[in-house]
């Protein structure tokens, strides 16, 4: 097994991307110590502080230690608060047996050597989808397996859109979306919201605009990457988009749109069951790329890594702990518990159609994402991320023009990224 590098002091600095951007917890936790290799106890650490006791989620985890022969520790922390405690855990060599961690931060604790790759724990991920698994490889190599995954889609208020003569169908690329909001517009309605506050959020719900024209983020400034800034500010000039846009988190969004004055919002998985209960009715249509055909939206959820432990002996139940979580009835179970995962396999997607017909959009809408870190930018990734929602600000706020805003973007990525 790897030893855990030096790396581990400077990595602190970039744990903070993510923690929003999909379905954030409230709340924590923790306790301190490792495991200890002569006992029957394996420790669990997981972002679902809002899951106690009597949850079923922790009786899912215990149900699978006593799989394994096992009692499972589980410990519940904040998004951010976990990466922090699991960087320091790794310095002091009292990792857990197992963690249940944000993907964008899966490469910044394998880049300092703390985790073991699925292939030294003998795991199979052959039937992973790879769109899926890439956000937790580095160099070549996996350093866990998704849970589950959740992404965005464009929820549309069906009476609006009844009202305003617009039959979702028909919105199939950026042109026929402006030209649906301009009907509802005319017709005495509020057209999108979306999230473009100044965090990784902001990040997360450009992304589908951004990756759908093209553009890539080893290239703020193209100009693939403009036009896509440029249909944002352009339905805040025309008023399709309201002013709160800019300081609009995914929360806000879903706020606004269960008024029932917008026609569509753009928010994630995690709100089906909102949707389903709201006051009016409701539909998905898939984020449109600028030419046509499902853009890829990133995607969230979290990854089970193990972390290196000094005793080889405890890999052998850390790697039946983890099978148990990725059987394909297994990734079904954590969508049920959760109600807003799919799961990463085909098999596993088909099971949860049977028994949920109605998220067959989502499936559609995760077969086709992208995980933010897959293109190879690593702990890169966060700096990336803050010079592009900086850039989206100044543009929903005129103090730039999208050129000009991401051109700036582009300067300040070339500065701090390695």
């Amino acid at each position: 097994m790897n030893p855990t590098r030096t790396a581990l002091a400077t990595a602190t600095a970039l744990v903070a991307v993510g923690a929003l951007a999909a379905c954030s917890s409230a709340g924590g936790g923790g306790s301190d110590g490792g495991p200890d290799a002569a006992s029957a106890t394996y420790t669990w650490w997981d972002p679902y502080p809002q899951h106690e006791g009597s949850s079923d989620w922790e009786q899912r985890a215990q149900q699978c230690g006593e799989d394994a022969g096992v009692t499972i520790e589980r410990t519940a922390y904040d998004t951010t608060a976990l990466t922090n405690q699991a960087l320091l855990a790794a310095q002091e060599g009292t990792s857990p047996d197992i963690i249940l961690l944000d993907n964008p931060a899966v490469s910044t604790l394998a880049e300092t050597g703390m985790l073991t790759t699925v292939e030294e724990l003998g795991l199979d991920t052959s039937a992973i989808d790879e769109n899926l698994l890439d956000a937790g490889v580095i160099d070549g190599s996996a350093y866990g397996i998704p849970v589950g995954a959740n992404t965005l889609s464009l929820y549309y208020n069906a009476d609006i859109l009844d009202a305003a003569g617009v039959d979702p169908a028909s919105i199939t690329d950026w042109e026929t979306l402006t030209t649906a909001l301009t009907k509802v517009d005319e017709a005495g309605h509020r057209g999108i919201t979306f999230a473009g506050i100044g965090t990784e959020e902001g990040t997360f719900q450009f992304l589908p605009w951004f990756w759908g024209s093209g553009a890539d983020l080893e290239q703020l400034d193209s100009p693939e990457a403009v036009a896509a800034l440029e249909l944002w500010t352009t339905w805040l000039d025309e008023g399709y988009a309201p002013n709160s846009v800019i300081g609009n988190s995914q929360n806000t969004v879903w706020e606004e749109f269960l008024t029932g004055d917008f026609a569509f919002a753009e928010n994630g998985t995690w709100q089906v069951n909102s949707a389903a209960e709201a006051d009016f009715a409701t539909g998905i249509v898939q984020l449109p790329g600028r030419d046509g055909g499902v853009a890829p939206a990133p995607t969230g959820g979290e990854f089970i890594v193990a972390p290196v432990q000094s005793d080889d002996a405890r890999y052998e139940v850390t790697r039946q702990i983890v099978e148990c979580m990725t059987t394909p009835e297994g990734f079904v179970e954590t969508a049920n518990t959760f109600a807003y995962y799919i799961p990463p396999t085909a098999e596993g997607q088909e099971q949860l159609l049977v028994e949920n017909p109605d998220l067959e959009p989502w499936v559609t809408a995760v077969q086709n994402a992208k995980g933010r870190t897959s293109d190879g930018l690593g702990t890169d990734y966060p700096l990336i991320s803050e010079a592009l929602w900086t850039a989206v600000q100044s543009a929903l706020s005129g103090a730039e023009s999208p050129q000009e805003a991401l051109e700036a973007a582009q300067a300040a990525a070339e500065a701090t990224t390695s």
